[in-house]
């Protein structure tokens, strides 16, 4: 938590995310066009829509309390089928690194158990935190 708090302090997450994606979340009309078409919208806690949402609002706490960026495959299904052309893919990966630059666990490699049944990315995404 102390973690977050700092975080919270130390960056402007909206102008940090467009710096990292070189997308604006603030360009969303929540249309839910990503979340229909997304493979995986099903294994999240909130819609991507959302989260831009939280982004926009400067709301990180509610942000970092939902698994929607980490089960995100980069498919880029939904940023092909955008009808404002952002590249949804890579505003999640934009905030994955936020939170990966903070240094905030959320996942213990070690205690993780049937990690067969867990997405790939969030498997792999994992694994890099701790080799990388």
């Amino acid at each position: 938590m102390m973690k977050i708090k700092k975080l919270m302090r130390d960056i402007e997450l909206l102008e940090k995310v467009e710096e990292l994606s070189e997308q604006s979340p603030n360009a969303c009309i929540q249309c839910g066009t990503c979340s229909a078409g997304c493979p995986f919208v099903d294994e999240m806690d909130v819609l991507p829509e959302r989260i831009f949402k939280y982004i926009v609002l400067d709301e990180v706490e509610k942000v970092l309390e939902n698994n929607t960026m980490w089960i995100c495959a980069a498919c880029y299904t939904c940023s092909v089928r955008c009808p404002r052309d952002i590249d949804i893919a890579r505003i999640m990966e934009g905030v994955r690194q936020i939170i990966l630059r903070a240094d905030i666990d959320n996942v213990d490699v070690d205690e993780v158990d049937n990690i067969e049944e867990l997405p790939q990315l969030a498997v792999v995404g994992c694994f890099r935190k701790e080799t990388g």
